[in-house]
């Protein structure tokens, strides 16, 4: 017979050393957390939650605090056919250094934005027609009468698609066309359109089309992996005509009914059809992004370029795509949006759903009001966030206190990313004003240098004020203390946003 072997522990001796190893835990941890982040508000904020929170904080940092991945993990090289990766790119910076010379009188004083970009993130083109379309009720009709002219291929990525009307709808044209034997490739998100996965995608794969989830959600890695996510709005149909912006496919963004009726909240977006040789960009963004995401690997070929090989008029718009991610060198479209507001000479105009930005934004913004530039916002009066509604809040009497002119939208939600500059450049893409756009999503952005564009863009943004309440700087500084510090405190996790 054995005998169990019986070991008494002394609560009295086992306590402080549970003690003392839980603050060595906690200290290793801020240690590694000043060591590791970079940015200092993130530290300070990491440091705040786990000194506060500890195991909350720990949790957090250790599932998406940490950059587990390398700087270009993202990257795949681009197969290669008759025309191969290295010989594409050296044909655009050459075609785009050509256009930036015999255009420069069109890029006005933004020459220099152009400049900047294209080198590693832009191409820019001369060859285009762009369409402005607003809200989801305009642009649908567009899109489903594109898809159904599509004679060679359709190339779509989503952040979120929805198993709705308007979804199915697209996913009928979409399956249609892969029977009659049209190539049609559909990236989703695989945590935007998580509730795509077991039902509506399953029939697309069925009827033809080929599917991918984009950075595909492991249990074992999940928190992380909520971070990088493809934030972008992509469709490309036979290389000639695109679509991007901030609408995606659900039900939600179609202003059909009275809006703010029962759960049906009006939602006010925008986004592009452009046609002709900015087009070459997006196409070149959808298939580094299959390549990452897809079983196969799509090599590059002429047939996907058809603009770099015709002469055809598109039109006159001069148009550069802005791209960036965890695969970027740099926060390219942060850099964009602050040069052309440092270019900036009478009036920015800017929408944006979230405003939790970086601080040399914020900069950049109160440098042009001081400097006689009228600068306006619009952001949401009616949020979809509780917690980033107070932190954006908490930017507001800065930016006030140096003119900008700050509104918030009673219609509905704004959920529309755009600037318009001095009346001669417009951004319209999916990039929001936060830290999660500018470092942690794979983003697109299309720049327009163009004055019709523009004068279109401002005048929504005119009608938009009259839907919306001006926040006056001597009311907004006597809000409740509470309130402020209850801001304030959102404030602090805004990197973490």
């Amino acid at each position: 017979m054995i005998w169990p072997i019986r070991i008494d522990i002394d609560p009295t001796t086992i306590f402080p050393v549970l003690v003392a190893l839980y603050y060595v835990v906690i200290v290793a941890v801020c240690i590694k957390i000043i060591i590791d982040t970079t940015n200092t508000t993130k530290a300070l904020a990491y440091l705040f939650l786990v000194v506060f929170l500890p195991f909350v904080g720990m949790a957090l940092y250790f599932s998406i605090g940490i950059n587990y991945r390398k700087r270009r993990m993202f990257k795949k090289k681009l197969g290669s056919d008759t025309m191969d990766h290295g010989t594409l790119e050296t044909r655009i910076r050459a075609f785009s250094g050509d256009i930036l010379k015999k255009h420069r009188h069109s890029f006005a004083h933004y020459h220099q934005l152009a400049s900047i970009i294209f080198p590693s993130a832009g191409i820019i083109t001369a060859n285009n027609h762009v369409r402005l379309l607003k809200n989801g009720e305009t642009k649908y009709p567009e899109v489903l009468e594109t898809l159904q002219h599509a004679q060679h291929h359709i190339h779509m990525e989503y952040y979120i698609y929805e198993n709705d009307t308007i979804g199915n709808e697209i996913a009928n044209v979409l399956m249609e066309k892969a029977k009659a034997g049209i190539a049609v490739r559909f990236i989703y998100d695989d945590f935007g359109s998580k509730n795509i996965r077991k039902n509506l995608v399953k029939r697309l794969r069925e009827s033809g089309v080929e599917t991918a989830p984009f950075y595909k959600i492991k249990l074992v890695a999940l928190a992380n992996r909520l971070n990088y996510r493809n934030h972008r709005k992509i469709i490309v149909v036979d290389g000639t005509i695109g679509f991007v912006g901030g609408i995606n496919v659900s039900d939600k963004y179609i202003n059909a009914r009275p809006y703010n009726t029962g759960n049906h909240l009006f939602w006010r977006d925008t986004h592009l059809r452009i046609e002709g040789q900015a087009v070459v960009n997006l196409q070149h963004i959808f298939l580094t992004d299959w390549n990452f995401c897809a079983r196969d690997t799509l090599k590059l070929s002429k047939m996907y370029f058809p603009t770099l090989t015709t002469k055809d008029a598109y039109g006159n718009q001069l148009v550069q795509i802005s791209v960036s991610g965890p695969d970027s060198t740099y926060p390219n479209i942060m850099y964009a949006l602050i040069q052309a507001i440092l270019l900036s000479k009478k009036e920015i105009l800017i929408t944006t759903p979230y405003f939790i930005p970086e601080k040399s934004y914020t900069d950049a913004l109160m440098i042009a009001a001081l400097s006689g530039v009228s600068v306006k916002i619009m952001v949401p009066g009616i949020s979809d966030s509780v917690l980033v509604n107070a932190a954006a809040n908490s930017y507001y009497e800065g930016l006030l206190d140096a003119g900008v002119k700050i509104y918030k939208y009673q219609k509905g939600f704004v959920h529309a990313k755009t600037m318009v500059c001095d009346g001669l450049v417009s951004f319209v893409g999916t990039a929001n004003l936060d830290n999660r756009s500018f470092d942690l999503n794979f983003e697109v952005n299309a720049i327009v240098y163009d004055a019709e564009l523009a004068s279109q863009l401002r005048q929504d943004f005119l009608e938009d004020v009259g839907d919306a309440l001006e926040i006056m700087v001597e009311d907004w500084k006597n809000r409740p203390y509470t309130t402020q510090i209850l801001e304030r405190t959102a404030r602090l996790l805004s990197p973490l946003l």
